[in-house]
Protein backbone atom coordinates (compact mmCIF):
# COMPACT_ATOMS: atom_id res chain seq x y z
CA UNK A 1 0.00 0.00 0.00
CA UNK A 2 1.25 3.48 -0.84
CA UNK A 3 -0.23 6.83 0.24
CA UNK A 4 -0.87 9.68 -2.21
CA UNK A 5 -0.11 13.32 -1.12
CA UNK A 6 -3.86 13.77 -0.86
CA UNK A 7 -3.96 11.10 1.84
CA UNK A 8 -5.86 8.56 -0.27
CA UNK A 9 -4.29 5.06 0.03
CA UNK A 10 -3.40 3.29 -3.24
CA UNK A 11 -3.26 -0.51 -3.35
CA UNK A 12 -0.26 -1.72 -5.39
CA UNK A 13 -0.06 -5.32 -4.15
CA UNK A 14 -2.51 -8.17 -4.37
CA UNK A 15 -4.98 -8.51 -1.53
CA UNK A 16 -3.65 -10.69 1.31
CA UNK A 17 0.01 -9.90 0.49
CA UNK A 18 2.13 -9.18 3.56
CA UNK A 19 4.89 -6.60 3.39
CA UNK A 20 7.61 -5.91 5.94
CA UNK A 21 9.92 -3.02 5.05
CA UNK A 22 13.05 -1.24 6.32
CA UNK A 23 14.83 -2.21 9.51
CA UNK A 24 11.97 -4.49 10.56
CA UNK A 25 12.48 -6.67 7.47
CA UNK A 26 16.21 -6.84 8.12
CA UNK A 27 15.77 -7.73 11.80
CA UNK A 28 13.26 -10.50 11.00
CA UNK A 29 15.66 -11.99 8.42
CA UNK A 30 18.63 -11.80 10.81
CA UNK A 31 16.59 -13.36 13.61
CA UNK A 32 15.51 -16.31 11.42
CA UNK A 33 19.02 -16.99 10.07
CA UNK A 34 20.56 -16.73 13.54
CA UNK A 35 18.00 -19.19 14.91
CA UNK A 36 19.24 -21.78 12.38
CA UNK A 37 22.88 -21.11 13.28
CA UNK A 38 22.08 -21.45 17.01
CA UNK A 39 20.41 -24.80 16.31
CA UNK A 40 23.57 -26.14 14.64
CA UNK A 41 26.04 -24.48 17.03
CA UNK A 42 25.58 -27.03 19.86
CA UNK A 43 26.78 -29.84 17.56
CA UNK A 44 30.08 -28.09 16.68
CA UNK A 45 33.47 -29.39 17.77
CA UNK A 46 34.73 -32.65 19.31
CA UNK A 47 32.40 -32.25 22.31
CA UNK A 48 29.34 -31.30 20.24
CA UNK A 49 25.98 -32.93 20.95
CA UNK A 50 23.73 -34.87 18.56
CA UNK A 51 20.25 -34.03 17.25
CA UNK A 52 17.29 -36.38 17.03
CA UNK A 53 15.07 -35.60 14.04
CA UNK A 54 11.67 -37.25 13.68
CA UNK A 55 9.89 -36.88 10.33
CA UNK A 56 6.14 -36.90 9.58
CA UNK A 57 6.15 -40.70 9.23
CA UNK A 58 7.88 -41.16 12.58
CA UNK A 59 11.27 -42.16 11.11
CA UNK A 60 14.06 -41.19 13.49
CA UNK A 61 17.47 -39.80 12.48
CA UNK A 62 20.13 -39.25 15.14
CA UNK A 63 23.02 -37.25 13.73
CA UNK A 64 25.78 -34.73 14.30
CA UNK A 65 26.13 -33.92 10.58
CA UNK A 66 25.24 -30.28 9.78
CA UNK A 67 23.95 -30.89 6.24
CA UNK A 68 21.72 -33.76 7.42
CA UNK A 69 20.28 -31.73 10.34
CA UNK A 70 19.34 -28.80 8.09
CA UNK A 71 18.04 -31.05 5.31
CA UNK A 72 15.74 -33.05 7.62
CA UNK A 73 14.59 -30.08 9.71
CA UNK A 74 12.31 -28.77 6.88
CA UNK A 75 12.99 -25.09 7.53
CA UNK A 76 10.33 -22.75 6.10
CA UNK A 77 11.54 -19.15 6.60
CA UNK A 78 13.03 -17.81 3.33
CA UNK A 79 16.01 -16.09 5.05
CA UNK A 80 16.75 -19.19 7.14
CA UNK A 81 16.67 -21.29 3.95
CA UNK A 82 19.71 -19.34 2.74
CA UNK A 83 21.76 -21.04 5.45
CA UNK A 84 20.40 -24.43 4.40
CA UNK A 85 21.61 -23.72 0.84
CA UNK A 86 25.03 -22.70 2.20
CA UNK A 87 25.29 -26.02 4.04
CA UNK A 88 24.25 -27.95 0.90
CA UNK A 89 26.72 -26.14 -1.34
CA UNK A 90 29.53 -26.66 1.23
CA UNK A 91 28.65 -30.37 1.34
CA UNK A 92 28.61 -30.62 -2.46
CA UNK A 93 31.85 -28.66 -2.88
CA UNK A 94 34.14 -30.12 -0.20
CA UNK A 95 31.97 -32.67 1.67
CA UNK A 96 32.84 -31.37 5.15
CA UNK A 97 32.65 -28.17 7.23
CA UNK A 98 28.89 -27.59 6.81
CA UNK A 99 28.39 -26.56 10.45
CA UNK A 100 31.35 -24.18 10.24
CA UNK A 101 29.82 -22.36 7.23
CA UNK A 102 26.43 -21.97 8.94
CA UNK A 103 27.92 -20.82 12.26
CA UNK A 104 30.11 -18.22 10.47
CA UNK A 105 26.98 -16.82 8.75
CA UNK A 106 25.12 -16.73 12.08
CA UNK A 107 28.01 -15.05 13.92
CA UNK A 108 28.44 -12.45 11.17
CA UNK A 109 24.74 -11.56 11.39
CA UNK A 110 24.98 -11.34 15.19
CA UNK A 111 27.90 -8.91 14.87
CA UNK A 112 26.11 -7.00 12.08
CA UNK A 113 23.11 -6.47 14.38
CA UNK A 114 25.32 -4.66 16.89
CA UNK A 115 26.69 -2.45 14.10
CA UNK A 116 23.18 -1.68 12.82
CA UNK A 117 22.27 -0.53 16.33
CA UNK A 118 25.16 1.94 16.06
CA UNK A 119 23.48 3.34 12.90
CA UNK A 120 26.07 1.93 10.49
CA UNK A 121 24.48 1.40 7.08
CA UNK A 122 24.11 -2.25 5.86
CA UNK A 123 26.01 -1.39 2.65
CA UNK A 124 29.06 -0.28 4.69
CA UNK A 125 28.86 -3.50 6.76
CA UNK A 126 28.64 -5.64 3.59
CA UNK A 127 31.62 -3.82 2.05
CA UNK A 128 33.68 -4.34 5.22
CA UNK A 129 32.73 -8.03 5.40
CA UNK A 130 33.80 -8.57 1.79
CA UNK A 131 37.20 -6.93 2.37
CA UNK A 132 37.64 -8.99 5.55
CA UNK A 133 36.75 -12.20 3.67
CA UNK A 134 39.34 -11.52 0.96
CA UNK A 135 41.99 -10.77 3.60
CA UNK A 136 41.05 -13.91 5.59
CA UNK A 137 41.44 -16.08 2.47
CA UNK A 138 44.79 -14.44 1.67
CA UNK A 139 46.05 -15.09 5.22
CA UNK A 140 44.76 -18.66 5.10
CA UNK A 141 46.67 -19.34 1.89
CA UNK A 142 49.79 -17.69 3.33
CA UNK A 143 49.89 -19.67 6.59
CA UNK A 144 48.88 -23.03 5.06
CA UNK A 145 51.50 -25.79 5.18
CA UNK A 146 52.28 -27.70 1.94
CA UNK A 147 52.22 -31.50 2.39
CA UNK A 148 53.62 -34.46 0.52
CA UNK A 149 50.62 -36.22 -1.06
CA UNK A 150 52.40 -39.56 -0.65
CA UNK A 151 52.52 -39.05 3.12
CA UNK A 152 49.63 -41.27 4.23
CA UNK A 153 50.08 -40.29 7.88
CA UNK A 154 49.15 -36.63 7.31
CA UNK A 155 46.10 -37.69 5.23
CA UNK A 156 45.07 -40.03 8.08
CA UNK A 157 45.34 -37.11 10.52
CA UNK A 158 43.05 -34.98 8.31
CA UNK A 159 40.47 -37.81 8.10
CA UNK A 160 40.78 -38.50 11.84
CA UNK A 161 40.17 -34.82 12.69
CA UNK A 162 36.92 -34.81 10.72
CA UNK A 163 35.75 -37.90 12.69
CA UNK A 164 36.52 -36.50 16.15
CA UNK A 165 33.04 -35.05 16.73
CA UNK A 166 31.16 -38.02 15.31
CA UNK A 167 29.40 -41.00 16.88
CA UNK A 168 32.21 -43.27 15.58
CA UNK A 169 34.73 -41.47 17.84
CA UNK A 170 36.05 -44.74 19.33
CA UNK A 171 36.76 -46.28 15.92
CA UNK A 172 38.09 -43.08 14.32
CA UNK A 173 41.66 -44.35 13.76
CA UNK A 174 40.35 -47.43 11.98
CA UNK A 175 37.85 -45.42 9.88
CA UNK A 176 40.50 -42.81 9.01
CA UNK A 177 42.83 -45.57 7.79
CA UNK A 178 40.06 -47.07 5.61
CA UNK A 179 39.16 -43.60 4.23
CA UNK A 180 42.75 -42.82 3.18
CA UNK A 181 43.27 -46.22 1.52
CA UNK A 182 39.98 -45.90 -0.38
CA UNK A 183 40.63 -42.32 -1.55
CA UNK A 184 44.19 -43.09 -2.70
CA UNK A 185 42.91 -46.09 -4.64
CA UNK A 186 40.36 -44.08 -6.68
CA UNK A 187 42.54 -40.96 -7.14
CA UNK A 188 43.58 -40.20 -10.73
CA UNK A 189 46.29 -37.91 -12.02
CA UNK A 190 44.96 -35.81 -14.92
CA UNK A 191 47.70 -33.58 -16.24
CA UNK A 192 49.21 -32.04 -13.13
CA UNK A 193 45.98 -32.17 -11.08
CA UNK A 194 44.64 -34.95 -8.89
CA UNK A 195 41.03 -35.87 -9.63
CA UNK A 196 38.98 -37.77 -7.03
CA UNK A 197 35.35 -38.80 -7.42
CA UNK A 198 34.03 -40.01 -4.06
CA UNK A 199 31.14 -41.72 -5.93
CA UNK A 200 33.66 -44.32 -7.10
CA UNK A 201 33.77 -45.52 -3.49
CA UNK A 202 30.74 -47.72 -2.94
CA UNK A 203 29.38 -47.73 0.62
CA UNK A 204 27.21 -50.63 1.77
CA UNK A 205 25.53 -50.64 5.20
CA UNK A 206 24.71 -53.83 7.10
CA UNK A 207 23.87 -53.67 10.76
CA UNK A 208 25.13 -56.45 12.98
CA UNK A 209 28.66 -56.91 14.34
CA UNK A 210 30.62 -53.88 15.53
CA UNK A 211 32.11 -50.77 13.86
CA UNK A 212 35.49 -52.54 13.87
CA UNK A 213 34.03 -55.21 11.54
CA UNK A 214 33.79 -52.55 8.82
CA UNK A 215 35.94 -53.61 5.87
CA UNK A 216 37.47 -52.17 2.74
CA UNK A 217 37.10 -54.37 -0.34
CA UNK A 218 39.47 -53.78 -3.28
CA UNK A 219 36.66 -54.40 -5.69
CA UNK A 220 32.86 -54.24 -5.56
CA UNK A 221 30.23 -55.77 -3.30
CA UNK A 222 26.86 -56.54 -4.90
CA UNK A 223 23.81 -56.61 -2.65
CA UNK A 224 22.51 -59.59 -4.68
CA UNK A 225 22.79 -63.35 -4.55
CA UNK A 226 23.80 -65.99 -7.09
CA UNK A 227 20.74 -66.72 -9.26
CA UNK A 228 20.76 -70.54 -9.34
CA UNK A 229 21.42 -73.12 -6.58
CA UNK A 230 23.44 -75.27 -9.00
CA UNK A 231 26.00 -72.55 -9.65
CA UNK A 232 29.34 -72.35 -7.82
CA UNK A 233 29.39 -70.01 -4.81
CA UNK A 234 33.10 -69.25 -5.15
CA UNK A 235 35.14 -68.62 -8.29
CA UNK A 236 38.88 -67.95 -8.12
CA UNK A 237 40.76 -66.13 -10.90
CA UNK A 238 37.40 -64.93 -12.21
CA UNK A 239 36.96 -63.70 -15.78
CA UNK A 240 33.87 -61.52 -15.62
CA UNK A 241 31.44 -60.72 -18.43
CA UNK A 242 29.62 -57.43 -17.74
CA UNK A 243 26.36 -57.37 -19.68
CA UNK A 244 23.75 -54.74 -20.35
CA UNK A 245 21.73 -57.37 -22.21
CA UNK A 246 19.18 -59.93 -21.00
CA UNK A 247 19.80 -63.67 -21.03
CA UNK A 248 16.15 -64.29 -21.79
CA UNK A 249 13.80 -64.09 -24.75
CA UNK A 250 12.25 -60.65 -24.55
CA UNK A 251 8.66 -59.98 -25.44
CA UNK A 252 8.22 -58.13 -28.75
CA UNK A 253 7.55 -54.38 -28.70
CA UNK A 254 4.23 -54.87 -30.53
CA UNK A 255 1.54 -57.41 -29.67
CA UNK A 256 1.97 -60.48 -31.84
CA UNK A 257 -0.16 -63.59 -32.19
CA UNK A 258 1.25 -67.01 -33.07
CA UNK A 259 -1.29 -69.59 -34.27
CA UNK A 260 -0.33 -73.17 -33.41
CA UNK A 261 -2.41 -75.97 -34.87
CA UNK A 262 -0.20 -78.91 -33.97
CA UNK A 263 1.47 -79.88 -30.61
CA UNK A 264 4.75 -80.54 -32.41
CA UNK A 265 4.79 -76.88 -33.52
CA UNK A 266 4.54 -75.84 -29.87
CA UNK A 267 7.43 -78.13 -29.00
CA UNK A 268 9.51 -76.72 -31.88
CA UNK A 269 8.72 -73.16 -30.78
CA UNK A 270 9.90 -73.80 -27.20
CA UNK A 271 12.92 -75.71 -28.47
CA UNK A 272 13.90 -72.76 -30.63
CA UNK A 273 13.79 -70.44 -27.57
CA UNK A 274 15.98 -72.95 -25.76
CA UNK A 275 18.43 -73.06 -28.66
CA UNK A 276 18.79 -69.26 -28.70
CA UNK A 277 19.55 -69.19 -24.94
CA UNK A 278 21.97 -72.14 -25.27
CA UNK A 279 23.77 -70.27 -28.05
CA UNK A 280 24.15 -67.22 -25.78
CA UNK A 281 25.56 -69.34 -22.94
CA UNK A 282 27.90 -71.22 -25.32
CA UNK A 283 29.22 -67.88 -26.60
CA UNK A 284 29.92 -66.70 -23.00
CA UNK A 285 31.67 -69.98 -22.12
CA UNK A 286 33.61 -70.00 -25.40
CA UNK A 287 35.39 -66.69 -24.72
CA UNK A 288 36.46 -67.97 -21.29
CA UNK A 289 34.06 -66.15 -18.92
CA UNK A 290 33.32 -67.97 -15.65
CA UNK A 291 31.28 -65.14 -14.04
CA UNK A 292 28.34 -63.27 -15.63
CA UNK A 293 26.94 -60.06 -14.17
CA UNK A 294 24.03 -58.44 -15.98
CA UNK A 295 21.84 -55.40 -15.50
CA UNK A 296 18.88 -57.25 -17.02
CA UNK A 297 17.18 -60.60 -16.30
CA UNK A 298 18.34 -64.22 -16.72
CA UNK A 299 15.77 -66.78 -17.86
CA UNK A 300 15.39 -70.04 -15.87
CA UNK A 301 16.50 -72.01 -18.93
CA UNK A 302 19.59 -69.81 -19.30
CA UNK A 303 20.29 -70.23 -15.56
CA UNK A 304 20.22 -74.00 -16.05
CA UNK A 305 22.71 -73.85 -18.96
CA UNK A 306 25.02 -71.47 -17.05
CA UNK A 307 24.95 -73.76 -14.00
CA UNK A 308 25.86 -76.77 -16.21
CA UNK A 309 28.87 -74.83 -17.51
CA UNK A 310 29.91 -73.96 -13.91
CA UNK A 311 29.42 -70.22 -14.49
CA UNK A 312 28.44 -68.00 -11.55
CA UNK A 313 25.74 -65.46 -12.53
CA UNK A 314 24.17 -62.39 -10.88
CA UNK A 315 21.23 -60.53 -12.41
CA UNK A 316 19.38 -57.18 -12.07
CA UNK A 317 22.49 -55.29 -10.91
CA UNK A 318 22.12 -51.49 -10.72
CA UNK A 319 23.64 -49.54 -13.61
CA UNK A 320 25.83 -47.53 -11.19
CA UNK A 321 27.21 -50.77 -9.70
CA UNK A 322 27.87 -52.16 -13.17
CA UNK A 323 29.85 -49.00 -14.05
CA UNK A 324 31.84 -49.32 -10.80
CA UNK A 325 32.57 -52.96 -11.73
CA UNK A 326 33.82 -51.78 -15.11
CA UNK A 327 36.30 -49.44 -13.35
CA UNK A 328 37.27 -52.03 -10.73
CA UNK A 329 37.77 -55.13 -12.90
CA UNK A 330 39.01 -53.45 -16.07
CA UNK A 331 36.21 -55.06 -18.09
CA UNK A 332 33.82 -53.44 -20.56
CA UNK A 333 30.02 -53.34 -20.42
CA UNK A 334 28.63 -55.08 -23.52
CA UNK A 335 25.09 -54.45 -24.77
CA UNK A 336 25.00 -57.32 -27.27
CA UNK A 337 26.16 -60.83 -26.36
CA UNK A 338 27.09 -61.49 -30.00
CA UNK A 339 29.74 -58.73 -29.73
CA UNK A 340 31.37 -60.18 -26.58
CA UNK A 341 35.13 -60.68 -27.00
CA UNK A 342 37.80 -62.08 -24.61
CA UNK A 343 39.32 -58.60 -24.16
CA UNK A 344 35.96 -57.29 -22.85
CA UNK A 345 36.18 -59.52 -19.77
CA UNK A 346 37.10 -58.07 -16.39
CA UNK A 347 39.38 -59.86 -13.92
CA UNK A 348 39.19 -60.48 -10.16
CA UNK A 349 41.13 -62.87 -7.94
CA UNK A 350 37.93 -63.97 -6.22
CA UNK A 351 34.16 -63.79 -6.72
CA UNK A 352 32.29 -65.24 -3.79
CA UNK A 353 28.81 -65.23 -2.29
CA UNK A 354 28.90 -64.55 1.47
CA UNK A 355 26.28 -64.11 4.12
CA UNK A 356 26.48 -60.73 5.85
CA UNK A 357 23.93 -60.39 8.63
CA UNK A 358 20.65 -61.70 7.24
CA UNK A 359 21.48 -61.18 3.57
CA UNK A 360 23.63 -62.89 0.97
CA UNK A 361 26.01 -60.68 -0.98
CA UNK A 362 28.45 -61.25 -3.82
CA UNK A 363 32.01 -60.02 -3.19
CA UNK A 364 34.19 -59.29 -6.23
CA UNK A 365 37.65 -58.63 -4.81
CA UNK A 366 41.35 -58.86 -5.51
CA UNK A 367 41.19 -56.71 -8.67
CA UNK A 368 44.68 -55.81 -9.95
CA UNK A 369 44.42 -52.01 -9.86
CA UNK A 370 40.82 -51.16 -9.06
CA UNK A 371 39.70 -47.62 -9.85
CA UNK A 372 36.59 -48.27 -7.78
CA UNK A 373 36.41 -49.83 -4.29
CA UNK A 374 33.76 -50.75 -1.69
CA UNK A 375 33.39 -50.24 2.03
CA UNK A 376 31.02 -52.50 3.99
CA UNK A 377 29.99 -50.68 7.18
CA UNK A 378 28.92 -52.76 10.17
CA UNK A 379 27.48 -51.66 13.51
CA UNK A 380 25.32 -53.04 16.29
CA UNK A 381 22.45 -50.61 15.70
CA UNK A 382 20.75 -49.44 12.52
CA UNK A 383 20.91 -45.76 13.59
CA UNK A 384 24.63 -46.15 14.36
CA UNK A 385 25.31 -47.66 10.93
CA UNK A 386 23.50 -44.70 9.27
CA UNK A 387 25.55 -42.19 11.28
CA UNK A 388 28.74 -44.19 10.57
CA UNK A 389 28.04 -43.82 6.85
CA UNK A 390 27.65 -40.03 7.18
CA UNK A 391 30.83 -39.86 9.28
CA UNK A 392 32.77 -41.97 6.81
CA UNK A 393 31.68 -39.75 3.92
CA UNK A 394 33.07 -36.74 5.83
CA UNK A 395 36.36 -38.61 6.44
CA UNK A 396 36.60 -39.58 2.74
CA UNK A 397 35.95 -35.96 1.75
CA UNK A 398 38.57 -34.64 4.22
CA UNK A 399 41.21 -37.09 2.90
CA UNK A 400 40.28 -36.25 -0.72
CA UNK A 401 40.41 -32.47 -0.05
CA UNK A 402 43.83 -32.77 1.64
CA UNK A 403 45.08 -34.80 -1.33
CA UNK A 404 43.69 -32.29 -3.85
CA UNK A 405 44.81 -29.14 -1.97
CA UNK A 406 48.16 -30.63 -0.86
CA UNK A 407 47.95 -27.94 1.85
CA UNK A 408 46.75 -28.19 5.44
CA UNK A 409 46.28 -25.98 8.51
CA UNK A 410 45.95 -26.85 12.20
CA UNK A 411 42.46 -27.23 13.69
CA UNK A 412 41.29 -27.01 17.29
CA UNK A 413 40.65 -23.24 17.03
CA UNK A 414 44.25 -22.44 16.00
CA UNK A 415 43.57 -21.31 12.42
CA UNK A 416 40.53 -19.20 13.43
CA UNK A 417 42.51 -17.36 16.12
CA UNK A 418 45.38 -16.72 13.70
CA UNK A 419 43.01 -15.32 11.01
CA UNK A 420 41.25 -13.12 13.60
CA UNK A 421 44.63 -11.73 14.76
CA UNK A 422 45.59 -10.75 11.20
CA UNK A 423 42.15 -9.21 10.54
CA UNK A 424 42.43 -6.90 13.57
CA UNK A 425 45.74 -5.54 12.24
CA UNK A 426 44.24 -5.21 8.75
CA UNK A 427 41.19 -3.32 10.12
CA UNK A 428 43.42 -0.53 11.47
CA UNK A 429 44.97 -0.08 8.00
CA UNK A 430 41.55 0.20 6.33
CA UNK A 431 40.15 2.69 8.87
CA UNK A 432 36.77 4.45 8.72
CA UNK A 433 33.47 2.74 9.42
CA UNK A 434 34.61 -0.33 7.47
CA UNK A 435 37.20 -0.87 10.20
CA UNK A 436 34.34 -1.67 12.59
CA UNK A 437 32.91 -4.22 10.14
CA UNK A 438 36.31 -5.92 9.70
CA UNK A 439 36.80 -6.09 13.47
CA UNK A 440 33.28 -7.56 13.72
CA UNK A 441 34.30 -10.18 11.12
CA UNK A 442 37.31 -11.11 13.29
CA UNK A 443 35.00 -11.56 16.31
CA UNK A 444 32.65 -13.70 14.18
CA UNK A 445 35.54 -15.99 13.17
CA UNK A 446 36.45 -16.28 16.87
CA UNK A 447 32.79 -17.19 17.46
CA UNK A 448 33.65 -20.66 16.05
CA UNK A 449 36.21 -21.14 18.82
CA UNK A 450 33.73 -19.82 21.42
CA UNK A 451 31.12 -22.34 20.24
CA UNK A 452 33.66 -25.17 20.49
CA UNK A 453 34.71 -24.11 24.01
CA UNK A 454 31.08 -23.71 25.17
CA UNK A 455 30.24 -27.23 23.97
CA UNK A 456 33.20 -28.55 25.98
CA UNK A 457 32.02 -26.72 29.13
CA UNK A 458 35.12 -24.49 29.37
CA UNK A 459 35.32 -20.83 30.46
CA UNK A 460 35.11 -19.07 27.08
CA UNK A 461 36.29 -15.57 28.10
CA UNK A 462 39.36 -16.87 29.93
CA UNK A 463 40.33 -19.30 27.15
CA UNK A 464 39.88 -16.74 24.35
CA UNK A 465 42.11 -14.27 26.21
CA UNK A 466 44.76 -16.99 26.70
CA UNK A 467 44.56 -17.94 22.99
CA UNK A 468 44.87 -14.31 21.86
CA UNK A 469 47.95 -13.85 24.05
CA UNK A 470 49.52 -17.11 22.76
CA UNK A 471 48.96 -16.12 19.11
CA UNK A 472 50.70 -12.79 19.59
CA UNK A 473 53.96 -14.70 20.19
CA UNK A 474 56.17 -15.68 17.23
CA UNK A 475 55.80 -19.43 17.80
CA UNK A 476 52.09 -19.33 18.66
CA UNK A 477 50.63 -19.70 15.15
CA UNK A 478 49.21 -23.21 15.69
CA UNK A 479 48.21 -22.94 19.35
CA UNK A 480 44.71 -24.29 20.09
CA UNK A 481 42.85 -25.80 23.02
CA UNK A 482 42.92 -29.44 24.09
CA UNK A 483 39.25 -29.77 25.03
CA UNK A 484 39.89 -32.79 27.27
CA UNK A 485 42.30 -30.96 29.58
CA UNK A 486 41.54 -27.30 28.87
CA UNK A 487 45.26 -26.69 28.21
CA UNK A 488 46.78 -24.71 25.32
CA UNK A 489 48.69 -27.04 22.98
CA UNK A 490 50.31 -26.99 19.54
CA UNK A 491 47.56 -28.50 17.38
CA UNK A 492 49.91 -29.31 14.50
CA UNK A 493 52.09 -31.44 16.79
CA UNK A 494 48.95 -33.06 18.22
CA UNK A 495 47.91 -34.19 14.72
CA UNK A 496 44.74 -32.03 14.53
CA UNK A 497 44.86 -30.87 10.89
CA UNK A 498 42.31 -29.79 8.30
CA UNK A 499 42.42 -29.25 4.52
CA UNK A 500 42.60 -25.59 3.48
CA UNK A 501 39.64 -25.84 1.08
CA UNK A 502 37.23 -26.86 3.87
CA UNK A 503 37.92 -23.65 5.83
CA UNK A 504 38.19 -21.40 2.74
CA UNK A 505 34.86 -22.63 1.33
CA UNK A 506 33.16 -22.23 4.73
CA UNK A 507 34.39 -18.62 5.07
CA UNK A 508 33.25 -17.79 1.51
CA UNK A 509 29.86 -19.49 1.87
CA UNK A 510 29.15 -18.08 5.34
CA UNK A 511 30.10 -14.53 4.30
CA UNK A 512 28.02 -14.66 1.11
CA UNK A 513 24.95 -15.88 3.01
CA UNK A 514 25.33 -13.15 5.65
CA UNK A 515 25.77 -10.38 3.05
CA UNK A 516 22.69 -11.53 1.10
CA UNK A 517 20.59 -11.36 4.28
CA UNK A 518 22.02 -7.92 5.19
CA UNK A 519 21.02 -6.46 1.82
CA UNK A 520 17.32 -7.32 2.32
CA UNK A 521 15.24 -4.26 3.27
CA UNK A 522 11.82 -5.39 2.06
CA UNK A 523 9.97 -8.68 2.40
CA UNK A 524 6.90 -9.04 0.19
CA UNK A 525 5.13 -12.32 0.90
CA UNK A 526 2.23 -13.45 -1.30
CA UNK A 527 -0.92 -14.70 0.39
CA UNK A 528 -0.94 -18.43 0.95
CA UNK A 529 -3.17 -20.62 -1.18
CA UNK A 530 -6.37 -21.36 0.65
CA UNK A 531 -7.44 -24.98 1.02
CA UNK A 532 -11.04 -25.70 0.15
CA UNK A 533 -12.87 -26.68 3.27
CA UNK A 534 -15.31 -29.57 3.04
CA UNK A 535 -18.84 -28.48 3.94
CA UNK A 536 -19.97 -30.46 6.97
CA UNK A 537 -22.73 -32.95 6.27
CA UNK A 538 -26.11 -32.50 7.84
CA UNK A 539 -27.13 -35.08 10.46
CA UNK A 540 -29.99 -36.34 8.18
CA UNK A 541 -27.52 -37.05 5.32
CA UNK A 542 -25.19 -38.99 7.67
CA UNK A 543 -28.13 -41.07 8.90
CA UNK A 544 -29.13 -41.92 5.31
CA UNK A 545 -25.55 -43.09 4.53
CA UNK A 546 -25.54 -45.34 7.61
CA UNK A 547 -28.86 -46.92 6.52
Amino acid sequence: MAAEPTGIPVLILKEGTQRTAGRDALRVSIMAARAVAEMVKTTYGPKGMDKMLVDALGDVTITNDGATILDKAEIQHPAAKMLVHVAKSQDAEVGDGTKRAVIIAGELLKQAEDLLNKNIHPTVIVSGFRKAMEEALRVLDQIAIPIDINDDEILRKAARTSLTSKAVHDARDYFADIAVKAVKQVAELRGDKIYIDIDNIQIIKKYGGSLMDTQLVYGIVLDKEVVHPGMPRRVEKAKIALLDAPLEIEKPEIDAEIRISDPTQMKAFLQQEEEILKKYVDKIAEIGANVVITQKGIDEVAQHFLAKKGILAVRRVKRSDLEKLERATGGRIVSNIEDLKPEDLGYAELVEERKIGEDKMVFIEGCKNPRSVSIVIRGGLERLVDEAERSLRDALSAAADALRDSKIVAGGGAVEMEIAKHLRKYAVKVGGKEQLAIEAFARAIEGLVVAMLENAGLDTIEMIMKLRAAHEKDDGKWIGVDLNTGELVNMLENGVVEPVSVIATAIKGGTEAATIVLRIDDIIAASKLEKKEETPKKPEEEKKEED
